[in-house]
Order: C-alpha cells, then sequence, then structure tokens
C-alpha cells in the first residue's frame, strides 16, 4: 500500500524535502556573500540520509552534539567533525577509536582541567588530539568568559604540550531573546569581533589559532561580513521553528517540520479541541513564551500545511493537546470533527524531533516520498 498523508499513523513527524532545500540554499548564498565557510551543526537534523540529501559532497565539515551522531555520520563518509559539546575524560577513549577509526573529530574544552587530562591522553596514545577552546561572548553558557584573556592563552599552551589547539569556538545563545534585524547585526558583530580579540590574545602570545569557529541561527542570518572568521556553525535554519520566526529570520511559512495529528475530541461548549499529539509528540518546549507572540505549544494547520491562523495549542498533557482560539481573538470555534487530521508547526524544532524516531518526507505536493530514521541516544 501506498503511503499516504491518509493513512499514516499518528502522531508522527513530518518534513518538508522542499523547504529544507530551499533552507539550505539561503545559507550557502549567506555564507557565499560573507565569504566563510559553513559547518552545519546536525543536532536537529540528526539522520544520515538527511544529511546525504543535503550535503552530496562528503567533505562537508559538520557539527555534532552527541558521539554517537559522530559515529553514524562518520560512518556515512563526514570526516571533518566537531564534537560541541566540552569534553569529559570519560569520552576520551571513545574519542581516540573513532579518530582511529579515520573519523578527523574535534572536541571542545571550557577549562584548564581538561587541556591537562587531553594533553596527557594524547601523549599516552601519541595521537594529538585537535581541540577547540569554548569562548563565552554574552554570559549565555559555557566557555571562557571574554574578560579571561590571560587565562585562554594558559590553556592554550597547556594543551599544545601533547595535543593540538584547533582553534575557538562562540556560539551567541543571547541572540534567540531578540527580534529585529539590527539588534541580530549588533549581536552578529559582537560575537565575531569578541572572538577576533580572543584570538589575537592567541596570536599575540605566540600561538597559532588556526580556525575561529562561530555561530547560532539568528547571527548567522545577519547582515554582516567580518575578516578572519573562518567558519559559522548553524542549526535549526534547516527546519526553522515558531521561536525562529519570532526572531525574524523566518516565516512561519520556511518552517519545514511539523507533526502530523488527530483531531479525537471537540468541545464547543468548552472552547477546545482535541488531538492525539502531547508533549510525548511535540515537546514540552515553551521557548515563544518570552516572545512578542506567544505560539504556547505549537501553531496549528490543516492537514496539507495551511495555516489556521487563529488557532494554537494552548495545552498538552503527555498524549493529548488541546487547541484553542488564541487568547485575545474573538473568533468561534472551528468546526473540525473527530478523525480531521491536522498538523502542528513546532516551537523548538530539535525538542519536537528528538520526540521522534523518523521523518515521514514530503515534497511540495505533499505526497510521502520517503522514511529517514533519526540517530537516538547517545
Amino acid at each position: 500500500m501506498t503511503t499516504t498523508l491518509a493513512n499514516l499513523k499518528t502522531p508522527c513527524l513530518l518534513l518538508d524535502q522542499d523547504k529544507m532545500r530551499a533552507n539550505q540554499d539561503r545559507m550557502n548564498e549567506i555564507m557565499e556573500k560573507r565569504s566563510v565557510s559553513l559547518r552545519p551543526h546536525l543536532k536537529t537534523l540528526k539522520s544520515v540520509e538527511a544529511a546525504r540529501y543535503l550535503f552530496k559532497d562528503v567533505k562537508q565539515p559538520i557539527t555534532v552534539s552527541t558521539l554517537k551522531e559522530a559515529r553514524e555520520f562518520g560512518r556515512t563518509g563526514f570526516k571533518d567533525i566537531l564534537y560541541a559539546v566540552a569534553m569529559t575524560p570519560q569520552k576520551l577513549d571513545e574519542v581516540i577509536a573513532l579518530r582511529r577509526d579515520g573519523i578527523d573529530l574535534k572536541i571542545l574544552i571550557d577549562s584548564e582541567g581538561m587541556a591537562d587530562v587531553i594533553s596527557q591522553k594524547s601523549l599516552a596514545e601519541a595521537m594529538p588530539i585537535p581541540t577547540f577552546i569554548e569562548i563565552d561572548v554574552d554570559g549565555h553558557r559555557a566557555g571562557f568568559s571574554f574578560a579571561d584573556g590571560d587565562r585562554l592563552v594558559d590553556v592554550a599552551r597547556r594543551l599544545n604540550r601533547h595535543a593540538q589547539l584547533h582553534g575557538i569556538m562562540a556560539h551567541a545563545g543571547e541572540s534567540y531573546h531578540l527580534d529585529s534585524a539590527e539588534d541580530l547585526r549588533e549581536a552578529a558583530l559582537d560575537e565575531a569581533n569578541k572572538t577576533l580579540h580572543m584570538a589575537k590574545k592567541l596570536y599575540d602570545a605566540g600561538i597559532d589559532c588556526p580556525h575561529i569557529s562561530i555561530g547560532s541561527t539568528p547571527t548567522a542570518h545577519a547582515d554582516i561580513k567580518v575578516g578572519g572568521i573562518t567558519e559559522v556553525r548553524a542549526g535549526v535554519y534547516l527546519f526553522f521553528d515558531l521561536v525562529q520566526a519570532g526572531i525574524g529570520v523566518c516565516s512561519k511559512t520556511d518552517i519545514a517540520l511539523s507533526v502530523l495529528t488527530t483531531v479525537n475530541g471537540y468541545h464547543e461548549r468548552r472552547g477546545q479541541i482535541f488531538i492525539d499529539a502531547g508533549w510525548m509528540a511535540l515537546s514540552g518546549d515553551q521557548g515563544t513564551g518570552g516572545q512578542k507572540i506567544n505560539q504556547y505549544y505549537g501553531v496549528v494547520c490543516d492537514e496539507y500545511g495551511n495555516i489556521w491562523p487563529d488557532l494554537v495549542v494552548r495545552n498538552v498533557n503527555q498524549e493529548h493537546g488541546i487547541i484553542i482560539v488564541r487568547p485575545g481573538v474573538e473568533k468561534k470555534l472551528p468546526y473540525l470533527p473527530i478523525g480531521t487530521r491536522l498538523r502542528i508547526l513546532p516551537n523548538h524544532a530539535c525538542a519536537t524531533a528528538a520526540q521522534h524516531e523518523g521523518y515521514h518526507v514530503l515534497n511540495s505536493d505533499n505526497a510521502v516520498v520517503n522514511y529517514w530514521p533519526r540517530i537516538k541516544g547517545w
């Protein structure tokens, strides 16, 4: 039997391959304009088949968030991989094994202690491990503070005893709280300039820093061009989501990911429509809660992806979602009988995709043309 939207078991994850391709093409154009390389973060995608669909040349550098991703993408031919989560001693044996399997795996640190551990491990294994040092440019999370230039130099020297300083990297996490092109441009410039400043600290100390890596999806889309940056990392741009739409780097119609669900309850008096997608299918992420427009747990579309502008998933339980007319909108709840198929656009594509085993892939005609499994686990 041919798989169609009508006979897919719900809830399930849908991926519009043409929208995803368009999102990648747009990013390629931006990187070409900036004269900088792209190292896409595949923590959102997490699919070998999807990566091969997007990147025909496996020489494409990539970023991952788990060593399992590194292993699976490495097996399919992607070799230039950055594991962009701060390293711990317990993971170094697996790093060594992956590198011995031919994967040019780079790792990340943000502490003096791990520099010593990695240096000693490199000596013991006769394998200098290429390592990035993380820079915190906006007080968002991990990394050496912009004021820690002397500490950065010390860590780089300790690392270079037997390992290899591959470069420094930063992530402008605060950009997720912005919503104007000018603010994003300022954040992107700040991210780039602070990272370059830290690289200069290394150069001035006589330490080579061949790679300067920055990036987030919001700042990657900013209209800037700064010399000296060697690569940009971004990930959720492949799918986009409601958070990114709220920031202003995409429109809702650019969102390639959605959850197919079925109406299983209609309560006109209460103003509620029940669906079979709860937080187990949509995730519990409310990332738009702090934005100008709260999308609650997702925006509602019909089966073919046409947006119902005034319907949102207001609440979720484990296996139930509750749709209402958006608070403040004086409109009648539409009649959607039990069995009606709907799609829900996600707040946070990474979190929603993580709830599912794989993607039911659609073309621009809404035909189901493929199934791509996702990499699960760590």
